[in-house]
């Protein structure tokens, strides 16, 4: 039996591990051991920020990933978190009946959809800004250097 609320949470605050993944779909799931992935690359390149500083342009690429994965786990999170009782149980607990207690939503369930929410906006569009300022300096820094 797969339970609604916790596979939510999962997703919120292990999603980048691939932690909801592996409870929903099993430890054979590709993409449950792929996530970690783009999450190590994000966390180097905040390493190399602390390492280069912020003028790093590695970081620019690397960093956004971390959040874009982040990211994606939170809009999981909404996605589960939203689902209907009926719809979840016939994913996730075929063997249950379509109106089983595990697809029902209560108010831990809002709380991850709430706080993935907010967070995951929040990580998105930092993560894109990041990106962009650090990369229009560049260009500006490189117009400089044609124009001299």
């Amino acid at each position: 039996m797969k339970n609604k609320t916790l596979a939510a949470w999962l997703a919120f605050l292990g999603g980048p591990l691939g932690l909801h993944r592996f409870y929903l779909h099993g430890m054979t799931d590709l993409l449950g051991w792929v996530l970690p992935i783009p999450t190590a690359i994000g966390l180097y390149g905040i390493e190399r920020v602390r390492l280069y500083g912020l003028d790093d342009p590695w970081s620019w690429v690397l960093i956004p990933l971390l959040g874009f994965t982040f990211a994606g786990c939170a809009l999981t999170a909404i996605v589960y978190g939203l689902m209907t009782r009926e719809k979840w149980n016939a994913r996730f607990n075929r063997s249950l009946a379509e109106d089983a207690p595990a697809g029902g939503t209560n108010w831990a369930t809002i709380g991850a959809v709430v706080l993935s929410l907010l967070v995951g906006t929040t990580v998105l569009m930092a993560s894109i800004v990041y990106s962009f300022q650090h990369y229009f300096e560049y260009q500006v820094e490189e117009g400089r250097k044609i124009s001299q």
